[in-house]
Formats: C-alpha cells, sequence, structure tokens
C-alpha cells in the first residue's frame, strides 16, 4: 500500500486527475445502474460526459465547471431524475475546491457565480425539489470552493514569505561583507602608515649611524639599538594588524561548508517550506572532493529553491545515484508550470551549469512530459 502511495505522489497531476475522474466515472455509473431504470445508453453516456469533466480539474476549471453543471441540468430535464445518485455530488465538490484552488484573476472572479448558478440550475431541473434542496447542496459547494481558495492562498503566503526570507539572507549576508571589506581597507591603511613611519625612522637612524660610526662610536651603537627597537615595534604592530586583517578569512575558511550529507538537513526545511519532498539514495556513496561536495549540495539546493518558487506543492522527488564512474542528481517537481529559469532568463540554472563545467561535469534542466521540470547533473567521480 505504501508503494502505491508513493508511486501516487511521484505521478504528474494531470495523470492522477485522469485517475479520479476514471474512478469517480466507473463508481457514479455502477450507482446509476444500481438504481433500475437507467437503461438507457444515452443516460449513462451524460452522466458519463460530466464525470469526465473531473480530468481538467486543474487545468480549465471553471469551463469544466460550468460543462459538469450544464450535463447535470441537461440529464435531469430530458433523460432522467440525478435526485437520487449521491456520486454526481461529489464530483460537484471536488470540482468546486479545484476552482478555488486552480483559479486566479478573472477565473477566480467568476468561479463563485458559476458554482452558484449551476447549482441552483441543477436544482431547479429537478421535479420535485423542496428549499433545503436549494440550501444545504449549495451551501456545501460554496464551503468546498473557499477551502480550495484558503489552501491556495496559504501556499502563496508560504512561497513569499521563503523568497523575503531568501532576500534578506542575502541582504545580510551582503552587508556583513561589504562591512568586513571596508574594516580590511582601514587596516590596510593603518598598517601602511605604520610600515611607513618606522621605516622611515629606521633609514634617518642607519644613515646617521654610518656617519657618525668612526667619530662617534657610542652614538653609532645607540643609532643602532634605537634602529633594533624601531624595527621590533614595527614588527609587533604588523602582526598585530595582520592577525586582524586575516580573521574573517581564517574564520570564513574554517567555516564548514554544506556537503552531501547534509541533503537530509536541506530536504526538512524544505518540507517545512511547503514543498512536498522525497530523498532516494542509491549505489555506494564515495568520498569526493570538498569543491565537488560543495557543488553537488548547491544543485540540488538551487533546484528545490526554484521548485518552491515555481511549482507551488506540487510533489518533488530528489534522487542521488552513486555510480562507478560518476555521481548523478536527479531533482523532479510535478508542477504545472515550468520553472521560470528554464527559459534562460534566471541566475540559478546558469550558476548550476557553472559549478558542473568547473568539474568537467553536465547538467539537463527542463520540462517533463506530462507537466513538471526536472534538472538531471553528472560529476564524473
Amino acid at each position: 500500500m505504501t508503494r502505491w502511495w508513493r508511486r501516487l505522489q511521484r505521478a504528474a497531476p494531470r495523470t492522477v486527475d485522469r485517475w479520479i475522474a476514471g474512478a469517480v466515472l466507473l463508481v457514479g455509473e455502477i450507482e446509476a445502474l444500481a438504481q433500475g431504470d437507467w437503461d438507457h445508453p444515452l443516460m449513462l453516456v451524460a452522466i458519463a460526459f460530466g464525470y469526465s469533466m473531473l480530468a481538467f480539474r486543474r487545468t480549465r476549471p471553471v469551463l469544466a465547471g460550468a460543462t459538469m453543471f450544464a450535463s447535470w441540468m441537461f440529464t435531469n430535464a430530458f433523460l432522467a431524475q440525478l435526485h437520487d445518485l449521491q456520486v454526481p455530488l461529489i464530483a460537484v465538490l471536488t470540482m468546486s475546491y479545484a476552482m478555488g484552488a486552480y483559479t486566479s484573476g478573472g477565473e477566480a472572479l467568476a468561479a463563485p457565480f458559476v458554482i452558484l448558478a449551476g447549482m441552483l440550475g441543477v436544482i431547479v431541473s429537478f421535479d420535485n425539489q423542496v428549499f433545503t434542496d436549494y440550501v444545504f447542496p449549495t451551501a456545501f459547494a460554496l464551503i468546498a470552493w473557499l477551502a480550495g481558495r484558503g489552501i491556495r492562498t496559504r501556499a502563496r503566503i508560504t512561497e513569499e514569505l521563503h523568497e523575503a526570507a531568501v532576500r534578506a539572507q542575502e541582504e545580510h549576508e551582503r552587508d556583513a561583507a561589504q562591512a568586513a571589506a571596508e574594516e580590511r581597507r582601514r587596516i590596510a591603511r593603518e598598517m601602511h602608515d605604520v610600515v611607513a613611519h618606522s621605516v622611515s625612522v629606521m633609514v634617518v637612524q642607519a644613515g646617521g649611524a654610518r656617519r657618525i660610526l668612526e667619530r662617534d662610536p657610542r652614538r653609532a651603537v645607540e643609532a643602532a639599538a634605537h634602529i633594533e627597537d624601531v624595527g621590533r615595534a614595527a614588527l609587533t604592530e604588523m602582526r598585530r594588524l595582520l592577525g586582524v586583517l586575516h580573521h574573517g578569512e581564517e574564520e570564513a575558511g574554517r567555516a564548514p561548508q554544506p556537503t552531501l550529507r547534509e541533503l537530509d538537513a536541506l530536504v526538512a526545511r524544505s518540507r517545512a517550506a511547503g514543498l512536498p519532498v522525497t530523498l532516494e539514495v542509491t549505489g555506494d556513496p564515495q568520498p569526493l572532493p570538498a569543491g565537488k561536495d560543495l557543488a553537488a549540495y548547491r544543485v540540488v539546493q538551487e533546484a528545490l529553491t526554484n521548485a518552491i518558487k515555481h511549482a507551488g506543492a506540487a510533489p518533488t522527488s530528489v534522487t542521488v545515484r552513486w555510480e562507478s564512474s560518476c555521481l548523478e542528481l536527479a531533482i523532479v517537481d510535478r508542477g504545472g508550470n515550468a520553472m521560470n529559469g528554464s527559459n534562460g532568463s534566471g541566475h540559478g540554472l546558469v550558476g548550476m551549469e557553472e559549478r558542473m563545467r568547473l568539474y568537467d561535469g553536465s547538467l539537463r534542466a527542463g520540462p517533463v512530459a506530462g507537466g513538471g521540470f526536472e534538472v538531471v547533473a553528472r560529476l564524473p567521480l
């Protein structure tokens, strides 16, 4: 059961919609035949047409919903009554949710009116209706639409918060780097002043000692001692300033860089951001040079960031394949829209390509059949 559920999560959204439409159609036809008076083939074709609209609930939710309502009204008016069937109501609730979750702009504004008009039209087409027939089914359909809007809003807010956090982190790192650079320039100026002053004093003292060495050896010895003191002081100050100057660089060099061993934490952070992502590692892991390890990690990180931005809450898989001669990284999301970076206008894919090229690797990125986007990177071992 778990294996089938994982396959369902990795399937393309359009494929899942077709499965749902097929399952609802099958159950609906069985329910209609069980009523006993649905023996005309045209009746079964009409309700099958209505159920089939669920296959388009993501791509054309408003049009598919309106068509479903029209199918139910036609069936009620000219073929047979749907009043005693339950599956049509389930199909309507599913479509109403989709009209809230997968619409934007003008379609989002039109969706509740289509639902309201469609439900009232279906109920009016019944032969014997009561007041509660108008109230409760219509209310349930609108509640399903509101639930879809709520899920969509939450996903959009999560994406915006993630992007804001990334921008804030980048700005913080840029400010810190700029402050460190300014401090290093200030220290470099101080070191120049100290060295220039000390060397000037030493040159003057050495010249004077040379001129008086024969006629006044005692003063020449004092000048040499002074040169030694000034040189020692200058060396001490240079060591101190150089220590401060290189302190940030040494700390940066000692700071641990992320590696492939930290992919579990990266995947966990992506899940917390609202992206349902799975991680699979195959083969025997091998030790990598620090540069290659960091490059592989950055490719996965950038691909997951793009998936969060452009694929919404679509199922995403990360596969790490250790082969005898190369390491392959495959990041595949099942979102309906390709990443913005797929057309080459973004910097994320360019950065990944540069990292792979640096280590004689390769990168392939682009849409996949059935909807979604994939990034496949290969690094020679």
